[in-house]
């Protein structure tokens, strides 16, 4: 037998066994994923990452970045429809309970039970499996990105003005007023635009002087005496430290107040702590500080959480669904979800995350959003069936007190009697 002849046959032999072997390698080559996602600071992220996905599972995923009102209504819409516009979304903590009451996304709990071992459950901070999909017993959404609620504040301007990190709300509200000095910097800024920016921005305010959306009951409580206090505290800060037009910002106006340097300190989520530390986005790079956000004088510490999971859609088909699952354990895998992360998502998951010498040494706050998620309180927002509607009075009745057309109390007496009516 010549030699060539010898090759071709082991080329033939060859192509037979390797044929098989791609196939199983990719069950679901050719499928493409819709994923509805938040245009937070992971976004983009996400679609720069989905190549990657395809390329070793043949499978297509394309992001459509959207706003957080529109991706809340775009996806309901899609659920409610069983139009099977989105095989994947990403979910807010707050909407778990809705999600799970309504049966709109898959249940994963016996999926991450058979693949445990393979996803590394004990390596995920255990706050965020609960809360960033878990409800009742069920997982209606995997996590993928975790915040810390933390104060950013930058430390020349403190060290400027001789003052200390503030160790209570009461201190980081007088710190606001000595270090305004308009009309180019200002103390303080925060979310102010009517809707869920300002009812989340001031419910995190909220939570630390001791105020509750809900009394012990679990019935709404938004006019009790703690929360008419904090309300009035909130405005007094829009009116006489925060900027000109931030009873209009939402996240994005907020966050380029701080990075171009116009506020002193701002309580926010950490995932847009990357972006401060990113001398192509930030004037304050080498200036800026994070802390655990401080709790109203006498007051225990909060460890607020939130962030996203990663939801699918219980409509589409079987194949659809166990290729979605796969992409989701594609992206909270350890090595990928650090890539996430070094490529400034700001979402972070594992515990060897917060830990990892190169992510640390890029990202040096990370020991302080350990501490939140060790800590942490994936609650002090309800994670109730109601609490979207109940973020919509509260974003009416925050922003109209902020903007002058009604007074702390008459706001949250009218939010009360709005969402007693939702129980």
């Amino acid at each position: 037998m010549s030699k060539r002849w010898m090759f071709e046959i082991a080329a033939a032999v060859s192509l037979a066994a390797l044929a098989p072997a791609s196939a199983a390698d990719k069950p679901y080559d050719g499928v493409t994923l819709t994923l509805a996602s938040q245009n937070d600071q992971f976004a983009t992220v996400l679609a720069d990452l989905a190549p990657k996905f395809k390329e070793a599972t043949g499978v297509t995923v394309k992001v459509d970045i959207l706003s957080y009102p529109e991706l809340l209504t775009k996806v309901t819409a899609d659920f409610v429809g069983h139009t099977k516009g989105y095989d994947l979304s990403t979910m807010d903590i707050v909407w778990s309970g809705q999600f799970a009451e309504s049966g709109y996304t898959v249940d994963l709990t016996d999926w991450i039970k058979r693949d445990a071992a393979e996803i590394n459950v004990a390596d995920i901070y255990p706050v965020l499996m609960a809360s960033l999909g878990g409800y009742k017993g069920k997982q209606v959404a995997f996590p993928f990105a975790g915040y810390a609620n933390v104060l950013a504040y930058r430390t020349d301007l403190y060290q400027a003005a001789g003052l200390k990190p503030p160790e209570t709300m009461e201190d980081m509200v007088a710190n606001a007023y000595k270090l305004t000095a308009p009309p180019k910097q200002y103390g303080f800024v925060a979310n102010g635009q009517k809707g869920p920016a300002v009812a989340q921005d001031w419910m995190q305010y909220n939570s630390e002087m001791g105020g509750s959306i809900l009394g012990a009951d679990g019935k709404p409580a938004l006019n009790s005496g703690a929360n008419i206090k904090s309300l009035t505290v909130y405005k007094a800060l829009f009116d006489k430290a925060a900027p000109p037009g931030a009873a209009d910002y939402d996240w994005g106006g907020r966050e380029e107040s701080f990075r171009q340097g116009l506020a002193a300190q701002m309580q926010t989520w950490s995932v847009g702590a990357p972006g401060y530390f990113n001398p192509d986005t930030s004037k304050v790079v080498g200036k800026v500080a994070l802390m655990v956000a401080p709790p109203g004088k006498g007051l225990p510490k909060k460890y607020g959480v939130g962030g996203w999971g990663m939801a699918i859609n219980a409509d589409i088909d079987q194949k659809h669904k166990e290729a979605a699952w796969l992409y989701i354990k594609w992206l909270t895998s350890p090595a990928i979800h650090k890539e996430f992360n070094l490529r400034g998502a700001g979402s972070y998951l594992r515990i060897s995350e917060t830990h990892d010498p190169e992510l640390v040494a890029k990202y040096p706050f990370l020991p302080v959003i350990d501490e939140v998620f060790v800590n942490g309180d994936g609650e002090y927002r309800p994670r109730i069936p109601q609490y979207p509607q109940i973020q919509d009075v509260l974003g009416t009745a925050v922003n109209a007190v902020l903007i002058g057309n009604a007074d702390p109390k008459k706001a949250l007496d009218d939010a009360q009697a709005e969402a007693k009516k939702l129980f």
